[in-house]
């Protein structure tokens, strides 16, 4: 029994550590937010979060090893010292009651009385033995391979990939006063782009970092002054994906609102294709389905990755930046709440269900579908929105397959006409169906994805 009550205070006291670094916590591996990029371990348990080295994880782990063979060398002592009790090994009646003749007062037997073996007793200690060799060989390969889970998984450090992105913590909330000083008080020198939210200003941080900042219109401001501003922009900026811009920061004061985010070194995709003379030939077939799926794969992160999903409410191509790699960053995305039921700049870019009654200008998953696939239609075309009329001069062209008419004329028409007929009849199935029969986002992605890589594979007649 002494020995069970040992076994007990042992078991208890490696049952903390056990619980700390067994299956009730989740191992997360990502990386901090300061410049060095650290490699940090996230460690769940329950309430209990904590961030530690993976080298320290990994020597917890081979400790855990080296613990582990405490209990079978306890185990190998007590056998060593304490044999198991047997019938071979007790004391027989005779030899006991020559103890008894030998010394009576040392002696509990009363040789007037039938001796009768205590079997009960040999028993149970046979019993509290077998327990004790158990539950000792259990808590050592249970240690055994819990070292060896920590050791494997912290060990070897995953190494970053091109497109793995830091794990990103909330935007900061900037004071005005700074935000006034990075645009050189809002100087009209710096108005880099004007929307229907709001103006752009282009503005420099810390470490000359270039972010683009935008102001959002007075009468949007006092129209939505007592709406959570920050916590909104807090949780859109946790989104993080390589076809979005992402938000660095905000700033709010009474009759100010400012979004700070990343600054992208080119146009919109509206500039190239409508207002850049060049613009046109510059994006030429490979680019615009390079755009058009990278598009849709930020969108898709938008509706489906991010927790909870992200309604951009605006999709069109004044949205979608390209970068110095001809790849497609939307932004402004989730902010429709500044302005729900302003048709400027929408118009022609959502669906009549949007401005319907019932909904009162409620943006969807399928008005962003919808909005994409106006997108798809201005890289077929080469033509602007121009308030819907583009949608009721295109889809009948693609039903009767009138491709020359409906193509750039800027670009020459290839000679595989298969991509861009796929991509015609994508962009009619987001704007020529109802909310109920639209394709989701990520079927868009799906098929947008396969004619990157398949007109990417082609000859060079797609350029």
């Amino acid at each position: 029994m002494f020995e069970l009550r040992k076994l007990l205070i042992y078991v208890r006291k490696v049952e903390f550590l056990c619980f700390l670094l067994s299956g009730f916590y989740r191992l997360k591996i990502g990386y901090a937010s300061d410049q060095s990029f650290e490699q940090i371990t996230t460690l769940n348990v329950g309430f209990l979060v904590s961030k530690i080295d993976h080298d320290v994880m990994a020597a917890t782990g081979a400790i855990l090893i080296l613990l582990s063979l405490l209990p079978l060398y306890h185990l190998f002592l007590s056998h060593e010292h304490t044999p198991y009790p047997s019938t071979k090994s007790s004391k027989q009646p005779d030899s006991q009651l020559s103890d008894y003749k030998n010394n009576k007062s040392q002696s509990h037997i009363d040789p007037t009385k039938p001796f009768k073996t205590s079997i009960t007793t040999l028993k149970m200690n046979h019993v509290e033995h077998i327990t004790y060799d158990m539950v000792m060989i259990t808590l050592s390969i249970s240690l055994i391979v819990l070292g060896i889970i920590l050791f494997l998984a912290c060990k070897k450090k995953p190494v970053e990939s091109e497109e793995t992105l830091p794990v990103k913590l909330c935007a900061r909330a900037y004071p005005l006063m700074e935000v006034d000083a990075v645009t050189d008080g809002f100087n009209h020198r710096r108005i880099i782009g004007q929307g229907r939210l709001g103006t752009v200003y282009a503005g420099t941080l810390e470490k000359e970092e270039l972010v683009a900042v935008k102001r959002i219109h007075p009468v949007l401001v006092l129209s939505n002054a007592g709406f959570g501003f920050s916590s909104v922009l807090k949780w859109l900026s946790l989104a993080q994906h390589p076809n979005i811009v992402p938000i660095i920061g905000f700033s709010e004061a009474p009759g100010e609102r400012v979004i700070l985010m990343e600054f992208v070194h080119m146009a919109s995709l509206d500039f190239y294709l409508h207002q850049n003379q060049d613009g046109a030939s510059l994006l030429d077939w490979n680019k615009r389905f390079r755009i058009a799926a990278g598009a849709a794969r930020g969108l898709q992160y938008l509706h489906e990755v991010v927790a909870p999903n992200i309604i951009h409410g605006c999709v069109k191509s004044s949205n979608i930046l390209i970068d110095v790699n001809f790849c497609a960053r939307i932004c402004d995305y989730g902010l429709n709440f500044l302005a729900p039921v302003e048709k400027r700049g929408l118009v022609g870019y959502v669906d009549d269900e949007y401005w319907s009654e019932r909904r009162g200008g409620a943006a969807t998953k399928e008005s962003d579908v919808y909005g994409l696939g106006v997108v798809l239609l201005e890289l077929l075309t080469g033509k602007g929105c121009e308030g819907g009329l583009l949608v009721k001069w295109a889809l009948p062209l693609i039903k009767e397959t009138s491709f020359s008419e409906l193509l750039d004329p800027r670009l020459v028409i290839p000679s595989d006409m298969k991509p861009l007929v796929r991509l015609a009849k994508v962009a009619s199935a987001c704007v020529g169906n109802s909310r109920k029969c639209r394709p989701s986002v990520a079927q868009v992605a799906t098929i947008l994805n396969n004619l990157e890589t398949e007109v990417c594979l082609s000859s060079p007649t797609m350029m």
